[in-house]
């Protein structure tokens, strides 16, 4: 009986050690799954690097570039087979102003389509007009710096998603301009692999637009089958009414959801901003565009990024993302006749949705074509060779200056003799006796004055969020519109040199008579930074306004948090 027991107790022992013995090793293994250091470029890859490019075909040759990207013409600058991953995409192509490399000029960003596609699929992943792509909106070449997207000075574009393949990977660009898209450079790196994964996502981006947005429904970002992580928005907006117009809430809607489990507070907010935009660049989020210092005037154009590289939006079957058009009103288009701080909105608006899915991406919008992706002219524009002829001044020097950046033939410049007290004025004639916003489209450089403006003997009002759009009272010098058109030549922290820049300013909304009217620029200073006080008149504009009477979507709109805001 006393050997069974030792007997028992020795196998209960050796049970325990064992026990021990494998919980160790599970705790070690855990712990080197769990806490092992990200070593980062410490670690070694077993795959091998590689790029595409535009180099010269011969050694010897300084013709590293596609000469011409002809109008109409596609090329593609990629086309790999095998398994590999993009790492890194930088391109440069000549800018649309005409310039010593191309005198008549060159295809704009917009006008550019840059499409992707992954293991012989015969729809794109990826489409959407390059600059869109690269966070910059309207055609234009903006400045960025993120850390997926960083364009350099508005010229060197460059791309750090990385972008998988499993057999073959292929990217195009095609060119929707009249003209050519000169000077086309590029250099795409990746690394080759024996083989990927089999849970590698594909890289998407899908361009989408509503112009204007449509009543009785949120405006789609996207609407993604399949399983994957929403990873970024592009957003460039242009304000068709006045007021701000970003209070509508981002919505994510997970796995076929009837009511979005993600619910944003509002469109600057999920541009991680607070209390309306500046233009800002930071690593996951941005304004690269704002094109006036007033948030709530009419026509006034935005280009926003979030990355959501820190937090994506992760999806087992599908992805709605949508946001509400939603905002402040003018007194002019609510049924109540007062501003309203919680309506409907009808603001054009352009988007590009980046995600990552397993399996090919549906497309859940169409690419218009360039010409449908331009915003629609809803001006009638007075030009500066209009009014040149009936233009009365102080000493100084009147002339029309032709330049790429003015409309037509080129704005009116006036170079005043004198340092103080200098003053211009111009006729022009309104043919349709019609309620427009009124449009002011002036110049600003380095030797620009500070004016203010009176339309036929009434000076212009500041036109606040919560006037009524009335003429200013002649007696109260504060409250009348001033404008500073001194510009730097070149913006903080960047190397973009800066000739002329051309802005609208908002003066309001007014039905003018038919017939003859006087717009006149009284002198009151100059930005001590200023060499000279010079004028530049570009154009004047009657822009459309929307005919309708708008319904507050909340009883309380009107005292909303924009109002606690300001």
């Amino acid at each position: 009986m006393r050997i069974d027991l030792l007997d028992n107790l020795k196998i209960i022992r050796m049970k325990t050690f064992v026990t021990c013995i494998i919980g160790t090793l599970a705790l070690l293994l855990y712990s080197c799954n769990t806490s092992s250091p990200d070593l980062g470029l410490a670690s070694l890859d077993n795959g091998r690097s590689n790029a595409e490019s535009s180099h010269a075909s011969y050694a010897g040759s300084n013709i590293d570039r596609l000469a011409f990207i002809r109008p109409g013409e596609t090329v593609t600058i990629f086309d790999v087979e095998g398994a590999a991953v993009i790492n890194h995409i930088w391109l440069t192509f000549n800018e649309a102003r005409p310039n010593w490399f191309e005198p008549e000029g060159s295809a704009n960003p917009g006008e550019l389509v840059i499409r992707m596609y992954w293991d012989n699929a015969s729809e794109p992943a990826v489409e959407s007009p390059l600059g869109n792509f690269f966070a910059a909106g309207f055609g234009l070449r903006n400045e960025i710096k993120s850390i997926p997207v960083t364009v350099e000075t508005g010229d060197g574009y460059n791309c750090y998603w990385q972008m998988p393949y499993f057999k073959a990977g292929k990217i195009t660009i095609n060119n929707e301009s009249e003209k050519s898209a000169r000077g086309f450079y590029y250099v795409i790196d990746y690394t080759e692999y024996k083989r990927l994964p089999r849970n590698t996502a594909y890289f998407c981006a899908q361009y989408r637009q509503e112009y204007p947005e449509k009543l009785g429904s949120d405006y789609l970002i996207a609407d993604i089958e399949g399983k994957g992580h929403y990873v970024g928005t592009v957003m460039s907006v242009r304000a068709r009414s006045p007021y701000w117009f970003g209070e509508g809430d981002p919505k994510f809607y997970v796995d076929g959801e009837q009511e979005p489990s993600i619910w944003g507070t509002g469109t600057e907010d999920y541009f991680l901003c607070a209390w309306g935009f500046s233009h800002y660049l930071f690593n996951y989020f941005g304004c690269t565009y704002m094109s006036s210092t007033g948030e709530e005037d009419l026509g006034i154009k935005y280009t926003l990024y979030r990355w959501h590289m820190k937090d994506a939006v992760r999806f087992s079957k599908s992805l709605r993302f949508e946001i509400e058009h939603h905002g402040w009103m003018s007194p002019d288009e609510t049924d109540s006749g007062v501003a309203d701080g919680h309506v409907e909105r009808e603001d054009d608006m352009a988007t590009v949705a980046f995600w990552y899915q397993k399996g090919q991406p549906k497309r859940f919008a169409p690419l218009p074509p360039y010409k449908e992706r331009v915003l629609p002219n809803l001006d009638i524009i007075v030009e500066g060779k209009d009014m040149i002829g009936s233009v009365r001044h102080s000493p100084g020097k009147v002339e029309l200056q032709k330049g790429y950046d003015w409309t037509g033939d080129g704005q009116i410049l006036f170079t005043p003799a004198k340092e103080n007290n200098a003053w211009l004025k111009a006729d022009f004639m309104v043919e349709q006796e019609e309620y427009r916003g009124l449009i002011l489209k002036l110049s600003h450089a380095d030797n620009y004055g500070i004016y203010r403006v009176y339309l036929d003997g009434k000076p212009i009002p500041r036109v606040p969020m919560t006037t009524d759009m009335d003429y200013a009272d002649p007696d109260k010098i504060e409250d009348i519109k001033i404008m500073n058109l001194f510009q730097k030549s070149s913006t903080p922290g960047s190397q973009i040199a800066i000739v002329e820049v051309v802005k609208d300013y908002y003066l309001g909304s007014s039905t003018l008579k038919k017939g003859k009217h006087t717009i006149r620029f009284e002198q009151v200073g100059k930005d001590p930074y200023s060499k000279g006080n010079s004028l530049g008149l570009d154009s004047f504009r009657l822009r459309q306004r929307w005919n309708k009477k708008r319904p507050s979507l909340g009883p309380n709109s009107a005292k909303s948090t924009r109002t606690e805001r300001d």
